[in-house]
């Protein structure tokens, strides 16, 4: 047998060999002396180092995380398993959660999102839920390169290949472009289920002398310190890594998930627990599965099943192998899981037992390869709180003179405004996915957010990825009120009550006193408007070092929202339906002009302070909005957001090619002015008044739809009018263009 040879602990210790896997000397010093009271050996310093990276342990981030409300009436489960869940009645519950998989996706754009995707998944049904839907939230550098072209066509057909072969549709997303995201773009993926109550499963376990069993795809040496990898910053010059990401296999997956979801639903009386083997592998599944139950463990590394030869422990125990779980049963129930699993020609072996003695064991050959407090790599990672300073831009930004944008033809400024990337229409992404596969889809890709009807009943969930971080950017704390407003919005304009939140908090170099600055202040906004708008935080992960080469992409909380939809009739899309409705502006309108993208279009650039914002009108004009829905006033409605006013009316104009006339008490700039809590309702005009008597002095008529295909729009100093059929072809033509165009 071949012999690979293995640096010893002095060797680990004299060459701080720990320290290029993360560690900090002080973090060795704490674990050999402290917790051991001897050297850490060479797979023991490797379980440490993943176990203790920031993307498992949150060891920097955790004093942020705890400013976030994470109950509430409804919740069932907050965070701390696989994924948040939420009572939706009738003994029903949603189950969802966000992850990110960025570095992997900037090295193998495939192969990094599509096992984002696969993990997300994961992560649902081992709570016992079905997955019913796929959401994404991108970030990428400006479309002017041919790297960023090739990053964004790999990531989507990842996004697509991946979570469509399993049967989950891509339901909805958003894609921003900035040039700050180049080197470093940002996969989000959320993935929504759906659960009996009598199904929730905990990842635990407990019992002494039950059965540890391994299920699922074969170990290799994929994604070998993938959570260490996903906790660095990347260099120019080093673009490598590739090691560190996984490659997935949908088809094993669509088979791993139903076998697994078939163990929970008709073998509940043997399963104690269950656990996707995701970041850091076997070694996070195990430890944090013992540790949540108090419990010990002694695995074999000898039963693992390998697809690879040679394999040690430290291999074995850190690789990130996709389509792998583990799971805890009853002593002596082993060949049921076995005999389940192998119908779906799937491997299910024993490697281990759980025992009372807080231990963490590990065997390998017939030798003690580990002996380490589990609590000690699941919970015991040291924790953090950094310095933060608030960036000199900010002050810069305060004492600058609000933003002024000069525009000459309103009609000329629009259609420049529709071919931005940002707000051009995602059509040519969202069409190369299936949003309609298992046919529960009623609103898919392209409204303000997805709804998928829950079968059996005349309810649906409506959801939906969403933040401008430009925003952030200017004002983190009120930004991230923002965030999570907008989500709200886009829920509410689909006629769904916002029910929880999920995030991906993708930021910088935490060490970066500015940095962590805006993480903690955001976290302030986003924590007050999830406590205002009743929509706790569920679930989520922190993904820092989001950085190439010293330069931080803008603070980007993406937030993905659920909402419950209580009747089918109440759904809503954001296109207007027929001639003749009456068009209803929610909110007011202000020169909200920093951080638009006018400012960016014009400047090249965004700057200055943030303009106001105010939760508690936003949610009293969001339960307003709800109200009208309900009462079955609401033809359309459509969410006011990044490009303003003018933007909003042509999107709700496109789908079916309607005209408009509008007439607004306002000058041309502020068509695109950003104001935030504003919405684009149309009417039918017997309920006029109904709808002027409950918005009183938060709406006004503005105009109706109309059949000649024109839009119309005149402000107190000039005449917009343009054929709705030219714009919608320069907003559905501006990113193939892009793509095409030879850089």
């Amino acid at each position: 047998m071949k012999t690979i040879f293995e640096p010893s602990p002095e060797l680990i210790r004299d060459e701080r060999i720990y320290a290029q896997w993360g560690l900090t000397d002080e973090e060795y010093q704490l674990i050999s002396g402290d917790i051991l009271g001897r050297l850490p050996n060479y797979t023991e310093t490797g379980l440490f180092s993943v176990m203790w990276s920031e993307h498992c342990s949150y060891k920097n981030s955790k004093p942020v995380l705890r400013k976030f409300p994470t109950d509430g009436p409804h919740v069932l489960q907050g965070p701390g398993e696989g994924a948040g869940i939420v009572d939706i009645g009738d003994n029903q519950a949603v189950v969802f959660k966000a992850e990110s998989h960025n570095h992997p996706s900037a090295v193998e754009p495939y192969e990094g999102a599509a096992t984002g995707v696969g993990g997300i998944i994961r992560d649902i049904f081992s709570m016992g839920a079905r997955p019913i839907a796929m959401l994404d939230s991108l970030r990428f550098g400006e479309l002017d390169n041919e790297r960023t072209k090739y990053l964004l066509e790999e990531v989507v057909a990842g996004i697509g290949g991946y979570g469509n072969c399993i049967g989950i549709p891509t339901v909805g997303g958003e894609i921003g472009f900035d040039p700050v995201y180049k080197g470093n773009p940002l996969v989000n993926a959320m993935c929504v289920g759906l659960i009996d109550h009598k199904d929730i499963q905990k990842g635990q376990a407990k019992g002494v002398g039950n059965t540890i069993m391994y299920v699922g795809a074969k170990t290799g040496r994929d994604g070998i310190h993938g959570a260490t990898f996903a906790s660095e910053e990347f260099s120019d010059e080093e673009e490598a890594e590739r090691s560190a990401v996984q490659v997935g296999d949908p088809f094993m997956e669509k088979l791993l998930m139903e076998a697994c979801l078939e163990l929970i639903q008709d073998h509940s009386d043997i399963l104690v627990g269950i656990q996707d083997m995701g970041a850091a592998g076997l070694v996070s599944s195990s430890s944090e599965m013992a540790s949540k139950a108090g419990s010990g463990l002694i695995l074999n590394l000898d039963d693992v099943p390998q697809r690879e030869t040679n394999m040690t422990p430290y291999e074995m125990m850190l690789s990130e192998s996709q389509e792998r779980m583990l799971i805890c049963v009853t002593k002596g129930t082993e060949e049921r899981v076995k005999e389940l699993f192998s119908r779906y020609e799937l491997d299910a072996v024993t490697i281990g037992e759980v025992t009372d003695d807080g231990q963490y064991r590990l065997y390998h050959h017939g030798q003690l390869v580990a002996d380490l407090p589990v609590d000690a790599l699941a919970e015991d990672a040291p924790e953090y709180q950094k310095d933060y300073t608030e960036p000199e831009r900010i002050q810069q930004y305060r004492e600058m003179k609000a933003f002024e944008p000069k525009i000459d033809k309103a009609e000329d400024t629009l259609k420049a405004l529709l071919q931005q990337p940002t707000v051009a229409s995602k059509k040519s992404v969202f069409e190369t996915y299936d949003s309609m596969v298992r046919t529960s889809t009623v609103v898919g890709p392209g409204s303000d957010a997805a709804v998928v009807r829950i079968r059996g009943t005349k309810k649906a969930l409506a959801m939906t990825t969403d933040c401008n971080a430009r925003y952030l950017y200017l004002n983190p704390e009120r930004g991230g009120q923002m965030a999570v407003a907008e989500a709200a919005r886009n829920i509410v304009a689909s006629g769904g009550e916002p029910l929880a939140i999920t995030d991906c908090l993708n930021y910088g170099n935490p060490d970066k006193p500015e940095v962590f600055w805006e993480l903690w202040t955001s976290a302030d906004g986003i924590s007050k408007a999830c406590q205002t708008l009743g929509t706790p935080v569920i679930s989520g992960n922190v993904s820092l070092y989001n950085e190439t080469s010293g330069e931080a992409v803008y603070p980007t909380p993406v937030i993905g929202m659920v909402g419950l939809v209580k009747d089918l009739d109440h759904v809503t899309t954001s296109e207007f339906k027929q001639a003749g409705d009456v068009i209803i502006a929610v909110g007011e309108t202000k020169a909200d002009f920093n951080g638009t993208e006018l400012q960016k279009m014009q400047l090249g650039k965004i700057e200055g302070e943030l303009f106001d914002f105010d939760i508690e009108k936003e949610k009293a004009v969001q339960d307003k909005v709800l109200k009208a829905i309900r009462s079955g006033w609401v033809q359309s409605a459509h969410d006011c957001s990044e490009g303003g006013l003018a933007v909003a009316l042509m999107e709700a104009a496109f789908t079916k090619e309607l005209g408009l006339s509008v007439n607004l008490d306002m000058p041309k700039e502020w068509l695109f002015s950003e104001s935030p809590s504003r919405f684009v309702l149309s009417i039918k005009a017997e309920d006029i008044g109904a709808v002027e008597k409950l918005f009183g002095s938060d709406a006004s008529v503005i105009g109706e739809v109309t059949d000649n295909g024109m839009a119309s729009i005149q402000t107190t100093d000039q005449l917009l009018e343009c054929s709705v059929g030219e714009l919608k072809e320069l907003w559905e033509g501006a990113i193939p263009c892009l793509l095409k165009s030879k850089v």
